[in-house]
């Protein structure tokens, strides 16, 4: 009779214990598989897979706790392995969300394992933005007591190629037109989940750009549209006023040239789309000589001082220096406002608590050149919810940098952000970038020029002049490039000549053009054109040769590219008219010759005619002289 009621007494001990569901460590084991299946709505249903081990054989679960943190859960379900459905019930707490599921039976004794479901729906994990799915999964807290805990994201495969995922996965498989990556628990701890799927983002963007000639004459001056790079192509739907040419300069950046007159004061606006890309797609490759000068030490990236160099002797890999300036600095966000004084990589080094984007990027760039790897400051506008930045954004340009490293592997500029890894806890922005990243400029060979939209400001006026958001393309946006030509006669028995202009009208920028020179459908001469910015334009000179009686003289020239052609006349008749001509004046000169030669005529009726000829020229010119 004593030992069943010293039974009774443990059951009831452990009752009392665990109603509460406080479930702890050294009394029960805890291992859980956390299935998050994306729906193709977007709407997410999670299922725990968890199994509680008693550590004791006197005391068990009558009760337990699943605690959602910011998490909205609905159409909450428990069951039991074979299907049982068990109690459930639910009670928000501040930002928590308690869900407790209850046993009506009790397993006991040590070792003995209760295996049940718990699942849920949330609308929130995985969210359409513009043309990604995004997802994120929230992290798993550094006191949780789980021996095991798995996490399987379960995608569709219709939302398109992995764009970014973080951190990376331990395994990843396909089968029935879902996509499953799995997580396990020491990568889950520091940061949760955060996924992309689509080929690509669309931005639409309105950028304002404001200059004013302040001299007494014509000036010249230049303002920078965001280029295309490996990872973006820009769609020029309108620039207004046009300008009057578009330069490529040795970074890369899309120069465009405008003339304003003496006191002129003028507002450009441009509108537009671009596409970011997940991967670097095929882009021109810099030459040896820029890659050099993204190598050199200047006012910011002090890749000479004995602080700098020192690093880089130890972090040789562009990685090792991501993970020491996104650990090393610390995001101030008191610093967050218009026309903030750039500290420069030593300073940051000298100040780590008072980092803002432009010092994590300076801080890189400067060690990645010390220690012998290319690398470019990047400016323009990356996409947040952070409310520490947004509010100051709707009244002024607060853009974004980052930085680029040059991979002779990858044969490409690789973007990779150390601030939003810092600002986010440790999200991996190193192997993949997120789709949110909009280039502006590009800073290799100087750490300032060009200005990046936004800058172009008159006077203390804090008016916004950056616009962008989520977007899709036009249906059309294909360029076909314009073909101009003008005809210069040449001089007598000498060629002709041909000044042709290619010009690209946009939206979008050409790439790796051939344009070709037929004489008379006859393949005649072939160029290469690398790059051709939207708005620029491409001269060239094409000699047509002289040949008597017109046999190597084309009627016509052609001028092919990109599925454009002109056909210039040449006015071949001439030619011959003028072979001819010639040949006349030839043989006259010869017959003379021989006449006089044999004495038959004499030149002196000539010489008279030419003389009176002179004279008669003479007193022409000389009575058009007078007033």
């Amino acid at each position: 009779m004593f030992k069943k009621v010293f039974i009774f007494l443990l059951f009831a001990i452990g009752y009392s214990l665990f109603v509460n569901s406080v479930l702890a460590e050294s009394e029960f084991t805890v291992d859980s598989t956390a299935t998050y299946k994306v729906q193709e709505s977007g709407k997410t249903i999670v299922t725990h897979d968890i199994t509680l081990e008693n550590n004791f054989s006197t005391l068990y679960a009558t009760s337990y706790t699943l605690s959602l943190e910011n998490i909205e859960a609905t159409n909450v379900q428990a069951k039991t392995v074979n299907g049982g459905q068990l109690t459930v019930s639910s009670q928000k707490e501040n930002n928590s969300t308690n869900i407790k599921i209850t046993f009506d039976d009790a397993v006991v004794g040590k070792g003995k394992q209760r295996h049940f479901f718990v699942s849920y729906e949330n609308s929130s994990f995985a969210v359409r933005t513009g043309e990604i799915w995004e997802i994120s999964i929230p992290r798993l807290g550094e006191n949780s007591s789980y021996r095991n805990y798995i996490v399987n994201l379960a995608v569709p495969s219709n939302f398109g190629l992995e764009a970014y995922i973080s951190p990376q996965p331990e395994g990843a498989k396909e089968q029935e037109g879902v996509r499953i990556y799995e997580f396990s628990k020491d990568s889950l701890i520091k940061t949760g989940v955060t996924a992309g799927f689509g080929n690509f983002q669309v931005f639409t963007y309105t950028l304002n750009y404001h200059l004013e000639n302040p001299l007494g004459r014509e000036a010249q001056t230049e303002i920078a549209i965001p280029p295309d790079t490996a990872y973006q192509k820009v769609y020029i739907n309108s620039i207004n006023p046009a300008p009057e040419s578009v330069r490529i300069d040795s970074d890369g950046n899309w120069l465009a040239l405008y003339k304003l007159n003496p006191r002129q004061r003028i507002d450009i606006v441009l509108l537009g789309e671009v596409q970011i890309f997940a991967s670097e797609r095929p882009f021109p490759a810099p030459s040896d000589e820029v890659l050099s000068s993204n190598l050199k030490e200047t006012i910011y990236w002090q890749s000479g001082d004995p602080a700098i160099k020192s690093l880089a002797a130890s972090l040789k890999t562009p990685r090792e220096i991501f993970n020491f300036v996104s650990t090393k600095l610390k995001y101030d966000f008191n610093r967050v406002r218009p026309n903030v004084e750039r500290l420069g990589a030593v300073a940051a080094l000298q100040m780590p608590n008072s980092a803002i984007c432009m010092e994590f990027t300076d801080l890189f760039i400067a060690i990645a050149r010390a220690a012998g790897i290319p690398a470019r400051e990047i400016n323009g506008y990356a996409y947040t919810e952070n409310p520490n930045i947004q509010p100051l954004s709707l009244v002024a340009d607060v853009l974004h940098s980052w930085p680029e490293y040059w991979s002779y592997e990858r044969n490409a500029w690789i973007p990779v952000d150390p601030t939003w890894t810092s600002t986010t806890g440790g999200v991996d922005f190193f192997d993949k970038l997120d789709l949110r990243h909009f280039t502006f400029v590009i800073h290799g060979s100087d750490p300032v020029m060009p200005y990046a939209p936004g800058s172009y400001k008159l006077g203390d006026n804090p008016q916004k002049d950056v616009f962008v958001s989520f977007g899709k393309l036009k249906p059309d946006r294909s360029s076909f490039p314009e073909i101009s030509a003008k005809y210069n006669p040449g001089i007598f028995f000498f060629g002709s000549t041909l000044n042709i202009k290619i010009k690209n009208p946009g939206p979008v920028a050409f790439y790796s053009l051939y344009p070709e020179v037929f004489f008379d459908g006859k393949s005649n001469s072939r160029d290469f054109i690398e790059v051709l910015a939207p708005l620029s334009t491409y001269e060239s000179v094409i000699k047509i040769p002289y040949s008597f009686l017109g046999r190597n003289t084309p009627s016509a020239v052609s001028v092919v590219v990109e599925g454009s052609e002109i056909e210039v006349p040449t006015n071949k008749n001439k030619v011959i008219i003028g072979s001819l001509l010639g040949l006349f004046i030839f043989f006259s000169v010869f017959i003379i010759v021989i006449l006089v030669r044999w004495k038959k005529i004499t030149l002196k009726p000539f010489l008279k005619l030419l003389g009176y000829i002179f004279s008669r020229l003479k007193g022409s010119q000389s009575t058009s002289g007078k007033p």
